[in-house]
């Protein structure tokens, strides 16, 4: 039965995309079987791992809301080895539309029970804020992956994401656990940097990920070929970064 992880920060720009495709690619790598969740209606998750989401014919919007049988939209795109259930525009409509539907916390998950017996992982990569498709991802959890850089304002946020993950688990998820903490972007010639990892190994001893994932213009690059680094560059520095961080969460598991 797969491990589900969603992978969420309220706050944008923190690799949290990049980090969807590429532990999803790096996890195939390892001969994982790997379904990656785009939740995002900018579908950028979709793009990166080479669906073009202009030319979907089933995505996650006809599994949440049409009632479409998620395994015919799930794509297994050429040259990637991890599947993808698809995200386009059309998913911007649907957090209106999940308001007047029952069970709309819960339409991901019940899509995905009918999907995890098929892989190991399967990894939701979720929109850059805490609306009703981010709930509908961390209902169908196991577990959250935050990515997050070592700035000023991250503990700040991080509060925040820690205080909604508890009221999921009150209410709708009582499962749900933090995975775990991913630094990105990191720089470790900076002060700043340095100074925000030790508050957060201070205040989330256990929940650190080893792994940090270095400034990189490869793994930048990378989505615009449609490929994760691991395809694009084996060699670079995010790359390998990522296959690290696939072996150090799958060494929880297996």
């Amino acid at each position: 039965m797969a491990k589900i992880i969603a992978i969420a920060n309220q706050k944008g720009g923190v690799g949290k995309t990049t980090t969807s495709i590429n532990l999803a690619a790096s996890m195939a790598e390892l001969d994982r079987r790997v379904l990656l969740v785009d939740m995002d209606p900018q579908g950028n998750a979709t793009m990166g791992s080479g669906v073009n989401k202009q030319e979907v014919e089933l995505s996650c919007y006809d599994v949440l809301l049409e009632g479409c049988d998620p395994k015919k939209a799930v794509i297994s795109p050429e040259k990637i080895r991890h599947d993808v259930l698809p995200s386009n525009m059309d998913l911007a409509g649907a957090e209106v539309h999940l308001l007047d539907v029952d069970d709309r916390e819960s339409r991901l998950k019940q899509a995905i029970r009918r999907l995890a017996a098929e892989y190991d992982y399967i990894f939701i990569d979720c929109p850059p804020s805490m609306n009703m498709l981010t709930i509908n991802a961390l209902v169908a959890a196991d577990s959250v992956l935050v990515p997050m850089q070592c700035e000023y304002f991250a503990l700040e946020g991080l509060s925040s994401l820690m205080d909604t993950l508890k009221q999921v688990r009150e209410s709708v998820n009582k499962g749900l656990k933090l995975e775990g903490l991913l630094r990105t972007m990191f720089d470790g010639r900076s002060r700043l940097t340095r100074e925000v990892s030790e508050q957060l190994q201070s205040h989330f001893p256990d929940k650190i990920f080893s792994t940090v994932v270095p400034r990189n213009i490869r793994l930048a690059e990378a989505p615009s070929f449609g490929l994760p680094a691991i395809i694009y560059d084996k060699s670079s520095r995010g790359a390998q970064a990522y296959m690290a961080l696939a072996r150090e969460l799958d060494a929880k598991y297996y």
